[in-house]
């Protein structure tokens, strides 16, 4: 197939088209792009007379028959659903193992009726293949599950388009990779739809997006949009950082109100006729038609949930061809008749355009954000009945910048100027858009996201026991309603597949404290001396003795630490004589041993976690444990703790 492809010669009909058949050819051999690593199947299923090998993606021999399957295709969803109960036609279900690209063995589960007490598999957990493919040493980039995938799992990635989709995913129960899948099952599924309106992945940060970018393409999907809120929404220069209680102030979706407030707010009252010219004329609109073009536009710029509210700028557009257009009735009324392009001169005529600047300003996103920051008269008109006096106090910077280019702008700011943005003007949406770590998303975050969305749909990812942010909600409405989906199902995954359970039942004794009422996540294979608990004084010999012992095994080592701690933490390795590297947020590499600040581990994965100090990791934000929970729930394979003193009491048992 890839031969053919780069076979395609350029019949040189015209320069456009032989452009467009140069991308698509380079386009079709990305997407047939080979990872020596990546088999071409991993499973078989075996009809009454049919077989079919089901793979990453469809692959045709020479006649053009199909050899492997799209693991997305409706001929294969019986081997991700088909049980001994209810077989869907299957008699065999064949499980490939490989390792390094190279076939390591198979498996056979008896599906067919009279069959059932031959199956040697009466429960995918007990397949060695599946458990093989999981347990297999993480290094690099996070892996694709097709494989894997579980029945639940595949009922979540086989959403319809049409539907949004919540999914509460415990920690190890996939639900990261359940979200990519999805994407690339719509992909799939609805090719035409969404080439046109494109998929967009938001992660927590550039470290999660590195590690999750190959999962796409390796499905052969090259060409969805992967990015953090801070970048999808990086209008200004941001070097600052707000406190805590800015932070959540900021972040409140009550500053919507007050952003739209200070927009529409500055509109004024026409206060004289205007004379348009027209055709080499002059006719007077006026103040009373006026006052009444300006007022039905402001009332459809309301702030409210309908998609087709007038944007700012275009009611600035249309107030102009208001004037044009009623000098335009004038003439036609005396006998004339103005031709279109004469109608649109009038509106763009000095006499229009000084009328507009003056009743209809044009603005500038930054600029009015940073005029609101800066002016306590301004915010507090603004604001007025939305927040109280203390919370205008803190949102004002402590001096006056100079120029937008020179303002304090700090991640909250820069939301708030995305929002201004899409008071005056529409943002380009998606559609689809998946969402992960989506419990940690300020109200005003959730609209910089639901401005994107457009008509599409969503999948949002996250858990409620891992909410780290300041604003963080205990349930999953307010984040839904603020993401423009209010209505949206929330699906549970509580089947552990990645964490060990001896790790996880030590993670889980934090969840009474940090998520009353949330149900814990049940482990699906046990690993006797998974968890290991260690104390002293001093941490940096056993910190160095427990990695010499892990680097002996293959797969990859985090070290989590308390952010402020890194530096000491590697600095400490590399003079013990280990390879140290500290993971940072901007998605570079770290090596086999990383050094993660534990507020860069969510979502990540390690065959091999060492938490150090979590006492010092608890103390460091206000909301620590469930930052905790967050690191002791990364290790695949094993989890050290090396902690001074007590543990914290909370995990003490």
């Amino acid at each position: 197939m890839r031969a053919a492809a780069a076979a395609v010669v350029d019949a040189g009909v015209d320069a456009w088209a032989s452009e467009r058949l140069g991308a698509a050819r380079a386009e079709r051999l990305r997407a047939l792009a080979v990872d020596p690593g990546v088999p071409a199947f991993f499973g078989r299923t075996d009809g009454g007379h049919e077989s079919f090998h089901i793979g990453r993606r469809h692959v045709r021999d020479d006649a053009g028959q199909p050899v492997v399957i799209d693991w997305r295709a409706p001929m294969s969803r019986p081997f991700y659903r088909a049980t001994a109960a209810d077989p869907q036609g299957l008699v065999r279900r064949r499980r490939f193992g490989f390792g390094g690209g190279e076939l390591t063995g198979f498996e056979d589960e008896l599906l067919g009726a009279g069959q059932e007490g031959d199956s040697r598999l009466q429960d995918d957990l007990e397949s060695r293949v599946l458990l093989a493919e999981i347990e297999r040493p993480r290094s690099g980039p996070m892996r694709d599950i097709v494989a894997t995938i579980q029945p639940e799992q595949d009922d979540i990635v086989r959403a319809p388009l049409t539907e949004s989709v919540c999914v509460q995913g415990a920690p190890g129960t996939g639900k990261t990779a359940v979200g990519l899948h999805r994407a690339a099952y719509l992909l799939y599924t609805h090719t035409g739809q969404l080439a046109r309106s494109g998929v967009l992945v938001v992660g927590p940060n550039r470290a999660f997006l590195r590690y999750i970018e190959q999962v796409l393409p390796t499905l052969g999907e090259v060409d969805v949009e992967q990015t953090t809120v801070a970048d999808l929404t990086a209008r200004v220069p941001v070097r600052a950082e707000d406190a805590p209680d800015v932070a959540v102030l900021k972040g409140d979706e009550r500053m919507a109100a007050v952003l739209h407030r200070a927009l529409w707010g500055a509109i004024a009252k026409p206060a004289d006729d205007v004379q348009v010219p027209l055709a080499g004329r002059r006719y007077r609109v006026p103040v009373e038609r006026l006052k009444r073009y300006v007022d039905d536009l402001r009332r459809r710029g309301r702030a409210d949930d309908d998609q087709r509210v007038l944007h700012y700028a275009a009611g600035r557009e249309r107030l102009a061809m208001s004037l044009a257009e009623d000098a335009r009735r004038q003439k036609e009324e005396a006998g004339g008749s103005p031709t279109d392009g004469e109608t649109r001169s009038a509106a763009r005529s000095a006499e229009v355009r000084a009328f507009c600047d003056t009743v209809w300003p044009a603005r500038d996103a930054a600029g009015l954000v940073c005029d609101l920051l800066s002016d306590p008269a301004l915010l507090a008109r603004a604001a007025r009945g939305v927040l109280d006096a203390d919370e205008q106090a803190a949102l004002l910077w402590p001096v006056r910048p100079r120029s937008v280019r020179t303002a304090p702008w700090s991640v909250g700011d820069a939301v708030l100027v995305d929002e201004v943005a899409g008071l005056l003007e529409r943002t380009g949406g998606y559609g689809h858009v998946v969402v992960d770590e989506a419990q940690d998303l300020s109200g005003m975050q959730c609209r910089a996201i639901a401005r994107r969305l457009a008509a599409g749909s969503l999948t949002v990812l996250g858990d409620l026991a891992q909410a780290t942010s300041p604003w963080s909600a205990g349930e999953w409405a307010p984040t839904l309603r603020g993401l423009g989906r209010p209505g949206t199902a929330v699906r549970p995954l509580t089947r552990g597949y990645r964490v060990p359970g001896e790790v996880l039942d030590f993670a889980n004794r934090l969840l009474p404290v940090i998520a009353p009422g949330l149900p814990a996540a049940a482990a699906v294979r046990r690993e006797p001396g998974s968890l290991t608990l260690r104390s002293g004084a001093d941490l940096a010999g056993p910190l160095a003795a427990v990695l010499r012992e892990l680097a002996a095994a293959p797969g990859s080592v985090g070290v989590v630490c308390a952010d402020a701690a890194v530096d000491e933490v590697v600095a400490g390795l590399r003079d013990a004589g280990l390879p140290a590297e500290p993971l940072a947020d901007d998605g570079a590499p770290a090596g086999r041993l990383a050094v993660v600040p534990a507020g860069l581990a969510k979502g990540l994965e390690f065959d091999a976690v060492v938490v150090v100090d979590p006492a010092a990791i608890v103390a460091a934000k206000p909301r620590g444990l469930q930052r905790l929970y967050v690191v002791l729930t990364r290790a695949v394979s094993s989890l050290v703790v090396l902690h001074r003193g007590d543990l914290p009491a909370e995990l003490a048992g």
